[in-house]
């Protein structure tokens, strides 16, 4: 059975900026939702911050194995609605792959209960990302490091719970360390942070990132529908009167 992907992207930038656009002329959502859908049987749509309820309406979401998660500049603008009921599908087993700038996102600052706070640096900088757990089903398939040409640099210290599972760790041309790819499990559902991914940089068309983002809706999939807010009283199975 194919596994039901939606990408969210804010898809502001593409829209006010010609040197973004010109790299991503369809939205940096187009460009994921094409390049994993020939890495695997997935079914994939997207889903836009200005649409109504941001395009991750209940129907949506209840049809969604995973969700990827692409934002930057209107964190903000995300209504306390759609938060409420992405991490309530989460907690309840949607895959949820929070991309790049997605640290900050309300979801991900809500499902990992910190500030999510890191250090910064524009500069188009070489990244080399290290597998540091090869065995891990996200990094199937990827070397023992690749490189990227050119980055935005997120360096540590990084605001985050300790991962479960630490499967990446990039080191960039300036000196600095980012842990860039953490897994976690909340509730009955899997969250995996990767960190490539800047919008003026043509991050999104690269093997081994497309990969890692297929590999990681395989491993995040809901595997397990079952409701996490309730509190039920039931009665004993057997007597003991």
């Amino acid at each position: 059975m194919a596994i039901r992907v939606t990408v969210w992207n804010e898809f502001q930038h593409e829209k006010e900026n010609e040197r973004v656009r010109s790299v991503y002329p369809d939205g940096i959502h187009e460009a994921i939702k094409h390049g994993i859908a020939q890495l695997g049987d997935f079914d994939v749509r997207t889903a836009t911050l200005d649409e109504p309820e941001h395009g991750l309406t209940p129907d949506v979401l209840a049809t969604t194995d995973t969700l990827i998660w692409w934002g930057h500049k209107a964190h903000d603008r995300v209504s306390d609605a759609v938060v409420e009921r992405v991490c309530s599908e989460v907690l309840s087993g949607m895959g949820l792959i929070a991309l790049h700038s997605a640290h900050f996102s309300r979801v991900f600052r809500r499902l990992m209960g910190t500030n999510c706070s890191l250090k910064w640096r524009e500069a188009g900088e070489r990244e080399r990302l290290w597998n540091i757990y090869p065995s891990h089903p996200v990094m199937e398939g990827i070397d023992e490091h690749f490189e990227l040409q050119q980055a935005e640099m997120y360096g540590e210290p990084f605001d985050i719970p300790k991962p479960d599972d630490l499967l990446l760790i990039s080191w960039f041309k300036g000196g600095e360390v980012f842990r860039s790819g953490c897994a976690w499990n909340r509730g009955n559902g899997r969250v995996l942070y990767f960190r490539p991914g800047h919008e003026t940089y043509p991050i999104y068309y690269d093997p081994n990132v497309l990969r890692i983002i297929a590999n990681g809706c395989r491993w995040s999939r809901r595997r397990l529908t079952r409701p996490t807010d309730a509190c039920p009283n039931p009665g004993p199975l057997e007597s003991f009167l």
